[in-house]
């Protein structure tokens, strides 16, 4: 019988650099009965995937325990929320994990009818069952890298200054007995040679030590391996007081690394902060204040004005604009009133609001926005698969060029072996694939992040590489390009005045659910219409409704079922063949046996469905509307937009139209609700949700426009294509770089400090130059 597969998630700790992700992954995969590991610096995190038979859960802590990193078991469906230390300046950013925050992951309906069935299910009973675990292999995890000594990262979650983390105290401790060398050993110069050994030794023991374990478990060519090679060659040619400075070099590099890891971790962390922790639920009819993550799903809590909302919700009582900008990036607030649904981390506006809490902290969509980014980051994207297989002959490749640099000239043409030796030792440090390796990850890690704020989702670094090539755009009609619901657009006397048409088309309408009578409804109370009271009313099968108001006969149903009733004049034809020309459904009013008037409804776009269908356009793409809606309407809406119209479509002939795109050559993205167009959307390229919930949207498609707007799909694909730039700015730098400084090595220009200040430079220059991309995603 077939083995399950399992999967544990894990946050690495001290992980910071492409390196360290690097030997971590390969450590793991050597283990027997593991059939997967992703590995993301960016997001901190490792997910590991093993046969169900094999419980691996410590020979993983303890294998990574010994590279001196901790791993912290993320529970399924866990609020993955870190309390950041953001200092600046060279300051660490040090996540600590909140545990307190571990409600387990749950189905659950809402109101707005979307069922949200996470895959992690986790019993909340179990919770403190898992902190117990999770503290025991965390305890193992650092019991095994303090009993190696190995790593010069941080041992445990920290919140204060970067110089009381571990990697800081390494480095002040190297940067010490330097300057201490160099004062003992101007001092007293016979005393140069051994007191720079010395000095360099502080830093370089930890390094080496990293190498060793490192080079056991699969990693021989290893920075640190690079490292240590190339220091103690440097003691062997007498160059010691450059072997301290490049050591010393070499941590401070580290030490800047993690602060640029720290700043793109905490970009999509930051998220969690704007959720408040504490709010005020009702019992037994009072008012106790709690902290938010407590907070169960249908409690009822109470939002004053100015305060930020704690929980997803539905909104029981009460109105308010609520300001949606801090998660959304709305700028204008949003009206909300009761059975509208509320967002934790928006911030309520002038009114109170009741609202029935409909997911636990753990499950919020902002909680479930950071997991779905964190689990996107370990998945790689085809760019930075190929050159993870290129690093991996690139460093031994330079390890033998190294080599051949310092031997084949004192052997074949009489050079001097200590001027070779130190040529190829510093041809060593420009072997480092660190700042190659992280080019691609760091530039994925920052765009997917910047993404998520502003509610583009996409699940993982091949669907952003991929959304940046479409030319081709198929956009459903309903709930897509328009609101999805109709809204009276116009009110026509006939032998009434305007407001009598509506005042009794809201009469026979009254406790109707359709969506034509919700419309007239909501219309009659926004115009402030007394509707009367009606004496009956009756549905006559697929025409109309019937019913007698104020001791008046009424009739109101399709032009067709009216003019059986009563003949229409070519005038009150003429009119409504117009409205019917515009897209729009129109009913008509009899009353007494004569015709009254009609209203006019219609699916309506978007607000900003133009602008952003030219965007789109003008971007190059083709764009075309793929709607199982009639004909008519379907090209009503798609003149105002001058976009290409497809109508009367069945789902098969959706998917049928964007196979005929893509044979024509087009990359094909096709935007929908995420739902009802399955096989489109899996016929695409890509495959676009849009206005659906957060998990619905992201199990059908590739990614999701959570907000409903249509700019957002061009905001997406800017993203993607400035994203692939950066990553070509950051290839360039880190090989660019590597290769200047490999030829004046060669011809004597620089040396060992200017190879390590080449490697750390270039690793530090494309980590900034991605954190360029977590700038604000302009809008359409």
């Amino acid at each position: 019988m077939a083995s399950t597969i399992r999967e544990a998630r894990y946050r690495v700790e001290g992980m910071d650099c492409a390196s360290c992700a690097s030997k971590i992954d390969t450590a793991v995969r050597r283990l027997s009965g593991v059939e997967d590991v992703s590995v993301s610096v960016s997001a901190g995190t490792m997910s590991v995937k093993f046969a169900d038979e094999n419980d691996l859960s410590t020979s993983i802590v303890s294998r990574v325990g010994k590279l001196g990193y901790r791993l912290h078991p993320i529970q399924a469906g866990q609020a993955q929320e870190r309390k950041t230390a953001h200092v600046c300046s060279g300051h660490d950013h040090n996540h600590e994990h909140d545990h307190d925050h571990d409600h387990g992951g749950h189905s659950h309906d809402h109101d707005h009818g979307h069922k949200h069935n996470h895959a992690h299910d986790h019993d909340h009973r179990h919770d403190e069952h898992a902190r117990h675990h999770e503290g025991n292999a965390s305890q193992k995890g650092e019991a095994a890298a303090v009993a190696m000594g190995l790593h010069g990262h941080d041992h445990g979650p920290t919140s204060g200054p970067w110089w009381k983390s571990g990697k800081g105290k390494l480095t002040i401790a190297s940067g010490l007995a330097l300057i201490a060398a160099y004062a003992v050993g101007k001092t007293i110069p016979v005393t140069e040679p051994w007191i720079f050994t010395l000095a360099m030794l502080v830093g370089l023991l930890p390094i080496a030590r990293r190498a060793f374990v490192a080079a056991t478990m699969g990693t021989p060519f290893s920075i640190e391996m690079l490292m240590t090679i190339a220091a103690i060659g440097a003691v062997f040619i007498g160059a010691t007081e450059e072997a301290a400075m490049v050591v010393l070099l070499f941590l401070v590099g580290e030490l800047l690394e993690g602060v640029a890891a720290g700043k793109a971790r905490a970009s999509i962390q930051s998220l969690t902060a704007l959720v408040p922790k504490s709010a005020f639920v009702e019992r037994d009819g009072r008012l106790d204040e709690v902290p938010a993550e407590t907070l169960s799903v249908g409690a009822v809590i109470l939002v004053r004005p100015g305060d930020r909302i704690p929980a997803d919700g539905v909104i029981l009582s009460g109105e308010s604009a609520v300001d949606e900008a801090p998660v959304t990036g709305e700028s204008t607030p949003v009206r909300k009133e009761v059975d509208d649904t509320v967002v934790a981390g928006t911030v309520n506006g002038s009114g109170a609001l009741r609202v029935r809490v409909t997911a636990a902290a753990a499950d919020n969509t902002i909680a479930r926005i950071v997991r779905m980014v964190e689990e996107a980051q370990e998945s790689k994207a085809p760019t930075e698969r190929f050159i993870d297989r290129f690093s991996r002959y690139y460093t031994p490749g330079v390890v033998v060029v190294a080599a051949l640099v310092a031997v084949l000239p004192p052997l074949l043409w009489g050079g001097s072996w200590d001027e070779w030796i130190y040529k190829g030792l510093a041809i060593l440090l420009i072997g480092c694939p660190c700042a190659l390796v992280i080019s691609t990850p760091a530039a994925i890690a920052a765009s997917l992040s910047a993404g998520a704020r502003r509610g583009l989702l996409m699940k993982g670094g091949a669907v952003l590489e991929n959304v940046g090539k479409v030319t081709a755009a198929a956009f459903d009609k309903t709930g897509t390009l328009t609101e999805g619901k109709p809204k009276v657009t116009d009110i026509v006397g006939f032998g009434r005045s305007e407001a009598d048409v509506l005042r009794l088309a809201a009469a026979l309408e009254q406790g109707s659910s359709h969506p034509l009578a919700r419309a007239i409804l909501e219309r009659s109370t926004a115009d402030g219409v007394a509707i009367p009271t009606i004496a009956t009313v009756n549905a006559v099968g697929g025409k109309g409704l019937e019913g007698t108001v104020e001791g008046a006969v009424l009739f109101f149903g399709s032009p067709k079922a009216a003019a059986e009733r009563t003949p229409m004049t070519p005038d009150e034809k003429a009119r409504v063949a117009a409205l019917n020309d515009e897209g729009k459904t129109v009913s008509v009013l009899v009353a007494g046996g004569v015709i009254a008037g009609a209203i006019a409804m219609r699916d309506e776009p978007r607000p900003d469905a133009a602008a952003g269908v030219k965007a789109l356009t003008d971007a190059g793409l083709r764009v075309v509307m793929l709607t199982g809606d009639n004909r008519r309407t379907a090209e009503a809406i798609g003149r105002q937009f001058g976009m290409e119209v497809r109508a009367e479509l069945l789902p098969e002939d959706k998917q049928r139209i964007v196979r005929e795109l893509k044979a024509e050559g087009f990359n094909v993205a096709k935007i929908g609700d995420g739902i009802n167009d399955a096989p489109a959307l899996a016929a695409a390229d890509i495959g676009i949700a849009m206005g659906g919930g957060t998990d619905v949207a992201l199990e059908t498609a590739d990614a999701a426009v959570l907000h409903g707007r249509v700019g957002d799909v061009a905001a997406m694909i800017r993203l993607s294509r400035s994203t692939m730039r950066n990553i070509v700015q950051n290839i360039t730098i880190a090989l660019g770089l590597k290769a200047v400084f490999l030829v004046t090595t060669i011809i004597g220009v620089t040396g060992l400090w200017p190879a390590i200040l080449a490697d750390t430079g270039a690793t530090v220059l494309v980590t900034m130059n991605a954190l360029r991309l977590l700038r604000p995603v302009r809008a359409a």
